[in-house]
């Protein structure tokens, strides 16, 4: 059977292309991902910690985007991490149950696009990291990274919160 990616009637305009830090250009491309987001939002990275990215994931979620977040269980944990925030605001989020990093940085918006890279999404990201961002609408490479992200988000667990 094939893997067929939902039909939208008028997804999102992105700029795709690469984008280098340290500098801006990353963290506009991932802001500008997020804000252009109509229905979804399907977010794996390793951690966020930039409050300017958690913003803008709490702004699309009181839009009504569904959003699904697959993060690191080690790292939610760190001085800084968003994530907390983040599931307390009711984002779904999930991370591993290992002993392993899940340390993928990737997005899928709109079931159209597809945002990765090197790039963490975190403020040292931006100010001092040589890291970088590519969008891309190609259909095999959204196809793909959709793939993986379901299959990671079946097998890991549900954060809760003690």
């Amino acid at each position: 059977m094939a893997f067929r990616l939902p039909f939208f009637s008028s997804p999102a305009k992105l700029a795709c292309g690469a984008y280098f830090s340290p500098g801006e250009a990353c963290l506009q491309a991932i802001l500008q991902s997020i804000q252009a987001a109509t229905s979804s939002l399907k977010i794996c990275v390793f951690t966020i910690s930039d409050d300017r990215i958690t913003r803008a994931i709490l702004a699309a979620h009181a839009k009504g985007i569904s959003i699904q977040l697959v993060t690191d269980n080690e790292k939610l944990y760190d001085k800084g991490s968003d994530i907390r925030q983040l599931a307390q605001a009711g984002v779904q989020v999930k991370v591993d149950a290992s002993s392993n990093h899940m340390h993928h940085k990737f997005a899928i918006i709109d079931h159209h696009y597809v945002l990765t890279g090197s790039y963490n999404w975190t403020r040292s990201a931006a100010l001092y990291n040589h890291e970088n961002v590519l969008v891309t609408a190609d259909r095999q490479v959204v196809r793909g990274y959709t793939t993986e992200f379901n299959q990671l988000w079946e097998k890991m667990v549900w954060f809760t919160q003690a």
